[in-house]
């Protein structure tokens, strides 16, 4: 099958730090495995660059892992024999080159402050930050290496690689003027938005959808993806209690529960042990960990509790062929009443962790809120966002329009903090006393 390379928004950041850096910094780019960063970044190299070396330390020849084992003592020397065994002749000032899949060469990572120093070239790392972390405890990191995080393919990334270029700019305009679109016009955009729900912003089931057009195929392609990172959970941690811990999210939303029980997924483990394991989770960037906001203000980061949080998939796509994990494969037929909105099943926890991805995707950190009601209960905002000096609280629902007393309760109980409030649902957009009412699609935008 014949691969795409798709338009993504992080290449101005790549064009950005270009400028900027003019050599004086490496870029890394953090991100989960098979979200486009290593395409991206040839992409980059061979528009941007009169000439570039990739080294790929999962698939690196050994007469170049030899080099690099070897150090970087003499830099005349190791240029040169770079260029020999690459076949690629280098340019100064006007050559990349790429260290791809970083983590697994710490020593490479660790000459990156040399390398900038002598300032030849350019450098460009990309990191799946899975076992990172165990891989550089021995080495000094740079501080020459700026960072920019890469996520799968955001909404308008995805409308672009189906060659739709108008949606996005004219849903910016709707937003814009905050007025109803018509039922017809909503029903039309939530269908081509569950679609994006359903396929997800990974690049390779993106492509399997535009080639076959067949969701089933796109399954598999997901289902490669999902044992993929259950095979590097297994590497960071061989008792699996981390795959377990991922592997239940979907559950765990669906329990509608107002945290991630982690104890009841595994049992008998220290809460330290149980804290590693989330920060390693938190680091492969393939989840998404909201925390609860104890005070929420507008320094949510401040308040938050870390031992009360929820958990979504950073790929709704593959959040979609996890819950249906039980079956061998995610009959076409499922995909059709999911893209209809006609499953029988309650759905609220999918369009939850879509607006996690989306929310996340713009880079704002996740946080959540919950207070007891008065009858054994509890209140519950699925998200906040915290904007100039005031806080924008959100509630998710996944159909048309419904009461929102979690919402009216909380803008009264901090109604001095309150900014815009909203409810996102699958209906056109409305005004219900001082609670917006937006389409899902919108969220982006927020």
């Amino acid at each position: 099958m014949e691969s795409v390379i798709f338009k993504r928004k992080a290449y101005q950041k790549l064009l950005e730090w270009k400028r900027d850096s003019a050599g004086k910094t490496a870029l890394l780019i953090e991100g989960a495995r098979r979200i486009g960063k290593s395409t991206l970044v040839e992409q980059f190299a061979k528009k941007e660059y009169k000439s570039y070396i990739l080294i790929d330390f999962a698939n690196i020849k050994p007469q170049v892992s030899n080099l690099i084992a070897n150090g970087f003592a003499d830099l005349d020397d190791f240029f040169t024999r770079l260029q020999f065994l690459s076949g690629v002749q280098l340019y100064e000032r006007q050559s990349l080159i790429i260290f791809d899949e970083v983590q697994l060469q710490p020593l490479a990572r660790q000459a990156i402050k040399y390398l900038v120093k002598d300032g030849r070239y350019d450098y460009v790392e990309t990191g799946s930050l899975i076992s990172i972390r165990q891989n550089v405890q021995n080495i000094v990191i740079p501080s020459e290496e700026e960072r920019i995080q890469m996520f799968p393919m955001d909404y308008e990334e995805f409308c672009w690689a189906l060659g739709d270029t108008s949606t996005f700019p004219l849903l910016e305009q709707a937003f814009a003027r905050r007025k109803s679109l018509g039922d017809d016009v909503n029903r039309y955009l939530m269908r081509k938005f569950r679609l994006y729900m359903l396929i997800g912003g990974m690049p390779q089931a993106i492509n399997e959808y535009i080639v076959t057009q067949n969701l089933q195929s796109v399954d598999n392609v997901k289902r490669r993806i999902l044992k993929l990172y259950a095979d590097d959970l297994h590497k960071i941690d061989p008792t699996d209690k981390l795959r377990a811990i991922f592997w239940a999210i979907p559950s765990e939303l669906h329990k509608n529960t107002t945290r991630y029980q982690i104890t009841t997924v595994i049992e008998n483990v220290k809460a330290d042990k149980r804290n590693e394991l989330l920060e390693a989770l938190r680091e492969s960037m393939i989840a998404n960990i909201a925390y609860h906001s104890d005070d929420p203000n507008v320094g949510l980061h401040f308040n938050a509790d870390k031992s009360r949080y929820k958990m979504y998939l950073a790929d709704t796509g593959l959040f979609v062929t996890l819950a249906f994990w039980d079956k061998e494969f995610t009959e076409n037929v499922i995909y059709s009443k999911l893209l209809s909105d006609k499953l029988d099943a309650n759905l609220g926890y999918v369009y939850e962790n879509m607006v996690a991805q989306m929310i996340r995707t713009t880079g704002n950190e996740l946080y959540y809120y919950t207070f007891p009601t008065d009858h054994r209960t509890n209140y519950e905002v699925d998200f906040l966002l915290s904007r100039g000096n005031k806080i924008i609280p959100i509630e998710v629902k996944s159909s048309g329009y419904k009461t929102h007393k979690s919402l009216d309760a909380f803008c009264e109980k901090y109604s001095s903090r309150i900014g815009d409030r909203i409810m996102l649902y699958t209906k056109d957009y409305k005004k219900d006393g001082a609670t917006i009412c937006l389409p899902i699609y919108f969220t982006g935008l927020l």
